[in-house]
């Protein structure tokens, strides 16, 4: 298996440590939550550059790669939805897990039509998900009830900002998918 790929096994497998760590009420269990998280951002960069680098890009990698990048933040989102209880959380952790699946729906079809490339991530998914992570691992170290300071008032603010720019993202997705569509519906019309 080539190092690429391991790193995004590796990430999947984060998934329930970090579950397990969230519940697990040790001191500074926010924090090795965080971090954990953090090291499962920092292999989802990492694995991507490496494959490109190395010249060890694979279809396994190509389609587990953003299979574990949707698992990790959608885990996240859902254990800061119970933590945070907030209606602002809620529907920002709901705009996000349900643009990703949109968009890898999406994804899929438009692959199926040989148009992969026309739905390719772009840069404002790219700030998206940079917003997007910081803000989770904040939410993650920080304790909602204990811990009202100007840092978790960024947070918030990041990850809707980070939801702002995910149905952003989806709008270009769709706009790029309807351009496919209507120049496949003029080819095939008698």
């Amino acid at each position: 298996m080539n190092i690429p790929n391991a790193l995004t096994i590796m990430r999947i497998l984060l998934i329930p440590v970090l579950v397990v760590v969230f519940y697990t009420p040790f001191q500074h269990h926010l924090l090795v939550g965080a971090g954990i998280f953090t090291v499962a951002a920092v292999t989802d960069w990492l694995d991507g550059y490496l494959a490109r680098r190395l010249g060890q890009m694979t279809k396994f990698g190509a389609f587990l790669d953003p299979v574990a990048d949707k698992l990790m933040v959608a885990v996240a989102l859902v254990l800061l939805v119970e933590r945070h209880d907030t209606i602002l959380l809620t529907l920002a952790a709901c705009v996000i897990i349900g643009r990703e699946i949109v968009v890898s729906a999406l994804r899929e079809w438009m692959a199926e039509l040989g148009q992969r490339t026309s739905v390719a991530v772009s840069y404002v998914g790219k700030v998206k998900t940079a917003f997007q992570m910081i803000a989770i691992i904040g939410l993650l170290a920080i304790d909602p009830v204990r811990d009202e300071s100007w840092l978790l008032a960024l947070c918030y603010l990041m990850l809707y900002a980070a939801a702002v720019l995910t149905l952003w993202s989806m709008i270009i997705y769709l706009r790029a998918a309807a351009e496919v569509m209507k120049g496949q519906d003029k080819g095939h019309s008698p």
